[in-house]
């Protein structure tokens, strides 16, 4: 299995969208070789813009090009994106609800060496929080590119959750739907509901949970707002037992979104595996990954837990 980070896939779907429509413009705080807007700026120069290490700037200009009928997609670390300019996409975007993209790098504990202080944990509570904000946060390569697209098409604020390391990117080629979870394995003994780079790991600790004679349903969910109550209440109803999987704080992020749909409706076990409540630390990324219980066999003693 070929591996790609979602930041370097998104890079390309920028291009590839830039191509077929000239609508499209992308903004960047001084860090386009690390988001990887640079192969935007590659092929479409006029159309990319550099506003230094300026976020909330980037997000006002954002919301004037779209007032003029442009596409903008914003890109910088999630820490800055979603943190530092937070006001400026509640009420230079959001409010007025203006079609603006904001596709941010960098998230989570796999940005590794950069530690605490520019792993955002936060970014999907504070993104989901927001009235209006769609949040989206691919697996891998694949479905980067057709998140990048499936933004592009709608209108109003999209916020693209991307990673900085490189996973692997899936053979099978699962359609994708704003607000449609793909069920990736089936299993009636427990539900394991994961996003972004928790899909692969999730997918691994089902493997070895089958190895020991327990069946676990996955379910990747690509959009946490709006999130596929459908497909949550579905198999939770099924298997009676829920496990959500995010490398994201427990609060506020996927685990409180799928929270959020069966309160009162469904009578199951639950479990969030995530951040609980602290800072990440500094170190290679799958070594902190591991250092906070996110790597496949940690998840499939976790989900054990639950039976």
């Amino acid at each position: 299995m070929s591996e790609k980070a979602t930041r370097a896939a998104y890079g390309e779907a920028l291009a590839e969208l830039g191509a077929v429509n000239d609508k499209v413009v992308v903004l960047d705080a001084d860090l386009s070789c690390a988001t990887m807007t640079v192969t935007f700026k590659k092929a479409f120069p006029d159309r990319h813009f550099n506003a230094g290490i300026a976020e909330a700037n980037m997000v006002n200009m954002a919301a004037g090009m779209s007032t003029m009928g442009l596409i903008p997609f914003c890109s910088t670390f999630a820490v800055f994106g979603a943190g530092r300019a937070y006001e400026q996409v509640r009420n230079s975007i959001a409010y007025p609800r203006l079609n603006v993209k904001l596709a941010m790098t960098h998230a989570g504990l796999s940005v590794g060496e950069d530690g605490g202080s520019h792993q955002a944990i936060e970014d999907l509570a504070l993104m989901r929080v927001i009235p209006g904000m769609t949040v989206l946060c691919p697996a891998d390569a694949k479905e980067t590119r057709k998140a990048v697209f499936a933004a592009a098409e709608m209108d109003g604020p999209v916020y693209i959750r991307l990673a900085r390391l490189a996973t692997p990117v899936f053979e099978e080629d699962y359609p994708f739907e704003i607000g449609k979870a793909n069920v990736l394995r089936e299993g009636g003994d427990v539900a394991v509901f994961a996003t972004g780079l928790m899909v692969t790991e999730a997918l691994e600790a089902a493997k070895l949970l089958e190895a020991q004679g327990i069946h676990a349903a996955v379910i990747n969910v690509h959009t946490i707002k709006p999130i596929d109550a459908a497909r949550v209440t579905e198999y939770a109803q099924k298997c009676g037992k829920v496990v959500t999987v995010e490398e994201h704080s427990v609060i506020g992020g996927l685990g409180d979104a799928v929270a959020d749909v069966l309160m009162g409706k469904a009578d199951c076990r639950f479990k969030k595996i995530g951040i609980q409540d602290c800072f990440g630390q500094s170190g290679k990324a799958k070594d902190v990954l591991k250092e906070y219980g996110l790597t496949a066999p940690q998840i499939a003693e976790s989900i054990k837990e639950v039976l």
